[in-house]
């Protein structure tokens, strides 16, 4: 089973690519994450043609996630995370899918920081590690998978100082991240590429992409009955360089059944 996870940066604007690379890389599931659409706007019929059932939460010019299927149909159990019924970011949605509970989700940036928009990053962090923990209690097959933007350690940007003082590699994010892998969460893909330098997403300027100056933001955490399932991981980072490209690039892991 190949899961993928993808930052579209618009599906509407960019739903050729979306489209293109699923027809190419065929994977069962998909979490998708900046829909920047509308609910009501999200191109599900699209989809459909192209093989895949959606859950969806949209909204207007910012945010959204949504979670692709080509097996089943997936059953939402989770629209919004727990602890602040005043939150009503589009950042998370969770579903029951093949047995497995996804959780997608976009973690807020948090720049310009120190600041408000730092402050939430982190209040939405503290929320997820305790949703986390919560659904770990429960012992239920789960993946929390998307863009988390936390680069976990100086291993995941390529070698600079120059976004030393950026949101993405703070020292409070990358504290709540290892604080998940502590608590038994597996990061898969570094599970599988050990110290190789990878990366999912590469800044539109000063030719980062050609450069290979990116960093790892997108990630996947696999509960512990998922993790001895893992046998694969891999980037297509070639989806990165075609026209109209999003700032970031597919991951993708496989599970044996």
């Amino acid at each position: 089973m190949k899961i993928a996870t993808f930052n579209i940066n618009n599906v509407k604007k960019r739903l050729p690519n979306l489209l293109q690379w699923l027809k190419q890389s065929k994977p069962d599931i998909v979490c998708l994450q900046e829909l920047k659409c509308e609910t009501k706007d999200f191109p599900e019929s699209d989809l459909q043609r192209a093989g895949y059932s959606a859950v969806w939460e949209g909204q207007r010019s910012w945010n959204g996630v949504a979670i692709l299927s080509k097996r089943s149909q997936p059953i939402v159990t989770r629209r919004r995370l727990p602890r602040d019924p005043a939150d009503r970011e589009a950042r998370y949605i969770e579903a029951a899918v093949d047995g497995m509970l996804i959780g997608c989700l976009y973690l807020p940036n948090g720049n310009p920081q120190p600041g408000p928009k730092f402050d939430y990053k982190m209040k939405w962090f503290s929320r997820l590690a305790r949703h986390a923990a919560q659904v770990q209690k429960q012992g239920h097959p789960t993946l929390l998978v998307g863009d988390y933007n936390v680069a976990p350690t100086d291993l995941d940007i390529y070698p600079t100082k120059s976004w030393a003082k950026d949101a993405l590699v703070q020292p409070a994010p990358r504290r709540t991240f290892a604080s998940l892998l502590a608590d038994g969460w597996t990061d898969a893909l570094r599970d599988i590429f050990g110290d190789e330098r990878i990366y999912t997403f590469w800044t539109y300027w000063r030719d980062r992409y050609e450069k290979d100056h990116g960093l790892r933001l997108d990630h996947f955490l696999l509960s512990h009955s998922v993790a001895s399932r893992l046998v694969e991981a891999g980037l297509d980072g070639d989806v990165r360089n075609e026209d109209n490209a999003s700032d970031h690039a597919p991951a993708r892991i496989r599970l044996c059944r």
